[in-house]
């Protein structure tokens, strides 16, 4: 899939889409830890922790339609961690599979050291395969494995979680 892919910072407006995006995750249980879908009100908090300047979330668009979104959030909240970001990637269901992941955490990677960021994490399920390996094919590590931390339709699962250091 040769797609003319880009990014801007989402609005308001995009967040329906978002969270439609979001919630095609959650059946497989593989990318989330929502067990039920999640409403626009839900995330409405959330969408307000991002902003522009500091901690963006892009939709991603091809052809003017939405095809999944990323965002970086603050990780724990305090003021010696302004500088790690938790990345998360998402992509709509006709999208993936297709190395659209690969041009998002590219474009993150590039991006980051504008929002004064300098390490990247990925929280991702020990039995998601393949976004273990994206994230491991641009050079992140494993930092920490939390072993049966979550419980999915009564079957515990692991969380890893990866880093790259970008400076």
């Amino acid at each position: 899939m040769s797609l003319e892919i880009t990014f801007r910072d989402a609005t308001l407006e995009d967040l329906p889409t978002i969270v439609a995006i979001y919630n095609t995750t959650i059946a497989s249980r593989m990318v989330t830890a929502d067990t039920e879908p999640v409403t626009v009100e839900d995330r409405l908090k959330w969408f307000h922790e991002h902003s522009p300047a500091k901690r963006p979330l892009w939709v991603v668009e091809t052809e003017g339609k939405i095809c999944g979104w990323v965002s970086l959030q603050s990780f724990y909240g305090r003021p010696a961690y302004n500088a790690t970001v938790e990345i998360s990637i998402y992509l709509d269901e006709n999208f993936r599979g297709h190395g659209l992941g690969k041009t998002v955490l590219a474009k993150v990677i590039e991006e980051a050291p504008k929002f004064e960021v300098d390490t990247l994490l990925g929280f991702i399920f020990a039995h998601n395969e393949p976004s273990l390996r994206l994230f491991k094919n641009f050079g992140f590590e494993k930092w920490a494995h939390l072993p049966e931390v979550a419980t999915l339709d009564g079957v515990k699962r692991d969380l890893v979680i990866l880093g790259k250091k970008l400076m």
